[in-house]
């Protein structure tokens, strides 16, 4: 990592994350697909439970990306000792995010969806479905977890198995499952759960074998291991901006469903598919970051800033290019996108609305998200949450409650376009006061 051109390295790095991640992307869109043949309602249920799908995924990448950033450091440093430290208190906090979550699936699942809807239908399909996932969830923790370890050492081709792994078997099991194929019961939003949990089980095991034979720079400690408080603070001083932003994520959504869902029922399913789609464009940024931050990161430790620049620049042009393929397929195939989740004549029409306008918002995007990883892997992750509060808090959703009054449930999605302009700004001021404050000062060692 430090002295690959650094064009390779990050495309080698996060070539793996991205086909990854693309692989989860299209396993979460197959997944609604088969449950919108259920019926409307079902799809409505998935994209009412979202947020906290999103909250659970964000609490285990979370603690990933302080993991992973805290580590690549003391790699950097040729600290293999504190490597180890760090690896170790990370398997136990999976262990204990995971156990939030079991808290939540057994006594939350209900009441999070009779606070949003009294159609008894979608109460039912999406508290079975959010209590299978949260009560499961240990296997999303130990997967995350397992493959930061190997991302962090730049074995990232190791965590394209086992993501693509799990998502191969979600993707047999989902109609398996929920249409009750080979003389299984017909499960319906259960079955799309079960299959959802037992690819990722695949995944966790997967993670926890190869990290264990293959990544002989990181060992996690279980005979005699005691939780170092100065390592979890250290790993969450990172991370749990991360986790925060992901929150408000969770928050932000649960309050457009609020507000959507006041029109129509239909227009809670138009958000939920477009999330679904739209990670088609974002995972391989989300990929791309995976390999940012521990390139960032090793070159912060070693003293190296003509590398660290020229990381952070190209991955500007990367996240830009991505996203500008991802505008030019909303724009022009709305109504392929949408029929393909069984979308009726009215969901098309509104869909299409929503699609296009959403979409003008990726032109800014692209160089926000890039710039959030650099942010936290110079372990100035608190610059991420405010960027991440100042466009989903203070901007995105007032907007949208402010457009909703007009009655016009069209005007709601140009929220999305506003909050990412002031997203952009927030961004790049953060960026030059971390450039003269830390940045600029670092020694450029060949």
């Amino acid at each position: 990592m430090g002295v690959m051109p650094v064009g390779k390295l990050l495309i080698t790095m996060s070539l793996p994350m991205i086909i990854s991640m693309l692989v989860q992307a299209a396993y979460n869109i197959i997944d609604s697909i088969f449950v919108a043949a259920i019926n409307e309602d079902a799809l409505t249920a998935l994209s009412l439970a979202f947020p906290v799908q999103n909250l659970l995924i964000g609490v285990a990448t979370g603690t990933g990306v302080g993991v992973n950033a805290l580590l690549s450091k003391a790699l950097g440093e040729k600290n293999y000792e504190k490597v180890n430290q760090i690896a170790s208190n990370g398997v136990f906090l999976a262990f204990v995010g995971y156990f939030l979550f079991l808290i939540f699936g057994i006594f939350g699942s209900r009441f999070f969806f009779t606070i949003q809807t009294d159609n008894p239908q979608i109460i039912e399909y999406g508290t079975s479905y959010i209590s299978i996932c949260s009560i499961c969830s240990l296997f999303v923790f130990i997967q995350i977890i397992f493959e930061r370890l190997m991302q962090s050492t730049g074995r990232t081709l190791y965590s394209m198995f086992t993501q693509g792994a799990g998502a191969i078997v979600n993707i047999i099991l989902d109609p398996i499952l929920i249409f009750g194929l080979f003389g299984l019961p017909r499960l319906e939003v259960t079955g799309a759960a079960l299959a959802t949990v037992i690819g990722q089980l695949v995944s966790a095991i997967m993670g926890v074998v190869l990290n264990t034979k293959f990544n002989p720079d990181v060992k996690v400690k279980r005979k005699g291991f005691k939780p170092s408080i100065k390592i979890i603070g250290k790993i969450y001083a990172i991370g749990f901006p991360s986790i925060v932003m992901v929150g408000i994520g969770s928050v932000m959504n649960f309050g457009l469903n609020k507000i959507l869902i006041a029109f129509s029922t239909t227009a809670t399913a138009v958000l939920g598919v477009y999330y679904k789609i739209q990670s088609f464009a974002f995972m391989p940024l989300f990929g791309m970051n995976n390999g940012v931050i521990p390139i960032v990161a090793f070159n912060y430790g070693a003293g190296k800033r003509s590398r660290l620049l020229r990381c952070v620049k190209f991955s500007v042009i990367l996240a830009e290019s991505i996203l500008f393929v991802a505008i030019l397929v909303f724009q022009f195939l709305p109504v392929q996108l949408l029929t393909a989740f069984n979308a009726s004549e009215h969901m098309i029409s509104m869909g299409i609305h929503a699609f296009r306008i959403i979409s003008l918002s990726y032109a800014f995007a692209g160089i926000c998200i890039a710039l959030g990883a650099v942010f936290q892997a110079l372990g100035k992750s608190v610059l991420s949450m405010t960027v991440s509060i100042c466009r989903q808090l203070v901007v995105l959703l007032p907007a949208a409650w402010l457009l909703s009054l007009s009655g016009n449930v069209n005007l709601v999605w140009w929220a999305f376009p506003i909050a990412e302009i002031a997203s952009l700004t927030v961004s790049l001021i953060s960026f030059i006061y971390l450039y003269k404050k830390i940045i600029k000062k670092i020694p450029d060692n060949k």
